[in-house]
């Protein structure tokens, strides 16, 4: 029997999609599914739910247990086969919130900062720790099973497991299934027709999370990218001008990136809005109204997202009776490939050492991988054009310096990891960084270890 333990399972929706999507494999129907989280309440919710699933979807075939809490981690984790991890280490509040307001103090506005600037770091040295706790524990009662992150900061993360652990770690996103969708989103309004459109559509995509590059994009053999940027350069300007925001497309960062860069970015314009110096500036405010960018976007998707799953709640008490949809993350796809050497091909965030040749061997990169019985394996790229390798390295540079700060404890790292984030150095002073940091050490207290 397979063992599949969902850590952080108090994220409730997120663990419906991989566990629902788990129980439509054949391979995988009989499995028993650990969930763990030190929110008992969220947890039992996730317990009520995820018994509903099983119920309605599996006929009851999966074996369904929950852990709560710290002193039972160990036993959630024991003999597990894969292991799931969606935690977020301080919740909304009060550390999501830190992440944004302390760095207001200094003019500096933010619009998700889970993944790079300010924000990203100091998510990833509250998270970490925990997560390499989980790699330790792992090592002794599931040496071989596999870890499958969705925690971001992703490429931080994920290089602190598979440079801090002997873990076996891919980093998951659902970005790259989804970016031709995204590309035509701003011509093809209907969802259906979008959709239908980019069925046959062929894509090669590599690079870092949330900034991994559409490489090739073709349908029936015919290169989509003249096309597409001959639109973008009539409507660019169109766009732009717009006053009314509620006409402008949300993708205008990505768009006006492809058409300097030459090449289409997997994750969202509010993403990519804070990964480069060139958009968030107090000296331009004009800028985040003419590109549409939403600041401050994360905290109200929290607030709302928190609203609508008691509204969710509520109506699965109401009528256990639920349905599931098979989603597109990729997490089912490889537990079974692994379990039925069927393989599968993923986009999935492992270590370089080669793959793309002009990115640091030690960096985390996001590229194609076959999944079988032998594991997760990424597939060579090559290089990358210059100018998308050049930009992914503006991130990595701060990556790797934070994963240094995690695995060596020293903060002149967290410093240095800040120094270099695009955003945070565009905007901040050398002193007003290494300030900002403090006061982010001390607003976050316990929710850090110590550095020295």
């Amino acid at each position: 029997m397979t063992k599949i333990t969902f850590m952080g399972a108090g994220s409730t929706i997120f663990a419906r999609n991989i566990l629902g999507d788990c129980m439509q494999k054949e391979a995988l129907k009989d499995a028993e599914i650990a969930l763990y989280d030190i929110d008992g309440k969220r947890l039992q919710e996730s317990e009520l739910l995820v018994n509903a699933l099983n119920t309605a979807t599996n006929d009851g075939r999966a074996t369904i247990k929950s852990y709560c809490g710290v002193e039972n981690r160990k036993a959630a984790l024991q003999s597990s086969d894969f292991v799931v991890n969606a935690i977020n280490v301080g919740g909304y509040e009060p550390a999501t919130v830190i992440d944004f307001e302390v760095p207001k103090k200094y003019g500096l506005r933010q619009t998700i900062a889970d993944t790079l600037g300010i924000g990203g770091i100091f998510r990833a040295l509250r998270t970490a720790p925990i997560m390499l706790d989980f790699a330790r524990e792992m090592e002794e009662v599931a040496p071989n099973a596999w870890f499958l992150n969705y925690t971001n900061p992703m490429a931080i993360l994920t290089g602190a497991m598979l440079h801090g652990s002997g873990v076996k770690t891919v980093g998951l996103c659902h970005s790259v299934q989804v970016v031709a969708e995204n590309l035509f989103s701003s011509f093809i309004k209907d969802r259906d027709e979008r959709k239908e459109f980019c069925k046959d559509i062929r894509c090669k995509v590599a690079g870092i999370n949330h900034m991994a590059w559409l490489l090739e994009i073709t349908k029936n053999g015919k290169d989509l990218y003249p096309e597409v940027k001959q639109k973008v350069a009539e409507m660019m300007p169109i766009w732009r001008a717009e006053k009314d925001k509620s006409k402008k497309p949300s993708d205008m960062v990505r768009l006006e990136m492809m058409m300097k860069l030459g090449y289409y970015i997997t994750e969202s314009s509010e993403h990519n809005a804070e990964y480069s110096p060139y958009w968030i500036k107090h000296n331009y405010p004009e800028l985040i109204d003419e590109y549409k960018i939403p600041l401050d976007e994360y905290i109200s998707r929290c607030i709302r997202q928190i609203e609508e799953w008691q509204d969710q709640y509520k109506r699965l008490c109401a009528n256990p009776n639920v349905t599931h949809t098979v989603s597109a993350e990729y997490g089912s796809n490889i537990i079974n490939s692994i379990v039925t050497n069927n393989p599968c091909q993923i986009a999935g965030n492992v270590v370089n050492n080669g793959l793309i040749t002009n990115l640091p061997n030690n960096a985390i990169v996001e590229v194609p991988c076959l999944v079988d019985a032998n594991g997760v394996q990424g597939c060579y790229v090559g290089a990358l054009p210059p100018q998308c390798a050049a930009m992914n390295m503006t991130n990595i540079n701060t990556q790797l310096l934070t994963v240094e700060a995690i695995l060596t404890g020293k903060k002149e790292h967290i410093y240095h990891a800040a120094m270099l984030d695009p955003h945070t150095a565009a905007e901040l002073s050398i002193d007003d960084i290494i300030s900002l940091c403090d006061d982010l050490i001390e607003a976050h207290g316990d929710m850090l270890p110590k550095f020295v």
